[in-house]
């Protein structure tokens, strides 16, 4: 490798910095829409309550056992959701759930399998492999979650499972762990278990009457409809949040780095001006003593 003079070393240094300019105004804005998914996934929780308590209601007083949403069969064909993101530059957020899909669908070889996707980044993947992309979803998270692809998606899936064209249906997605950490998940979407609704409801008050007005399958149908949708849209919620965060972290990291970086040239152009400087002295002095 050449020897940089200063003027490259400073170009450099000036490159870097510019970098850096964008890797900070990157963080700030993924901080603010960190903010923004978690105000969001906060306003849904008491509709998330009121849901759940519901459905537990509905397990303990009506026969929900009929319902094809809640018939188990045996495994011949999986359908996958996998929610990534439609962007980059957030760390491991999309190679992590990605890895942990095609660590499921490795431990299901003698299941055909299905994928529903929603973002970019599974579709540039997955579209190059030799997997049945029965849906493929894209600028989902531009500005707020589109709910009429979550409903379009949920009646897909829905239907699918009705009509036995999938025996099991599983989500994928990155969520929040703590304030500070996430980590791709993996549930059950269909078909819908007791344990589903009571994990989220343990508490259930049993002295709540409902009154049933109406067919019992078409309150359970409607019902039914709006939790699954729920449920993807929780999921989406979720991964966008663990995007935001995911994001903030490598710019914070990518703008340490390149902080790093200016240090470093600058010790190395403070040396090489400094050298310079000596070697122009050098010359004068040799010139000098050449003319006595």
């Amino acid at each position: 490798m050449p020897k940089l003079s200063p003027r490259d070393i400073k170009s450099k240094i000036a490159g870097i910095k510019n970098t850096m300019r964008i890797t900070n105004a990157m963080k700030v804005v993924s901080a603010a829409k960190l903010r923004k998914a978690q105000e969001a996934i906060f306003k849904a929780r008491p509709y998330s309550d009121k849901l759940y308590e519901l459905m537990a209601h509905l397990f303990a007083h009506i026969d929900t056992y009929s319902h094809p949403l809640f018939k188990r069969r045996e495994l011949k064909t999986v359908d996958l959701v996998v929610i990534t993101a439609d962007r980059g530059l957030a760390g491991a957020f999309n190679t992590n759930l990605i890895k942990k899909v095609d660590s499921y669908i490795k431990s299901c070889p003698s299941q055909r399998i299905n994928l529903h996707i929603v973002g970019k980044k599974a579709n540039q993947y997955y579209s190059k492999r030799s997997y049945n992309i029965v849906s493929s979803y894209q600028d989902v998270f531009k500005k707020e979650i589109n709910f009429d692809i979550v409903k379009e998606l949920g009646a897909k899936l829905i239907s699918r499972y009705k009509d036995e064209e999938t025996d099991h249906i599983v989500l994928f997605n990155n969520e929040m762990i703590t304030k500070a950490t996430y980590a791709p998940k993996e549930r059950r979407f269909l078909p819908i278990t007791y344990e589903d609704v009571h994990i989220q409801e343990p508490k259930l008050d049993h002295n709540t009457i409902y009154n049933v007005e109406g067919n019992e399958t078409d309150i359970l149908d409607g019902i039914i409809s709006i939790y699954m949708n729920y449920q993807l849209y929780r999921a989406m919620l979720e991964s966008n949040a663990a995007e935001h965060f995911a994001r903030m972290v490598a710019m914070d990291n990518a703008t340490r780095n390149a902080s790093d970086l200016i240090k470093k040239w600058t010790l190395i152009f403070n040396k090489a001006r400094q050298e310079s400087i000596t070697a122009e002295l050098i010359d004068i002095v040799t010139a000098a003593e050449a003319m006595d």
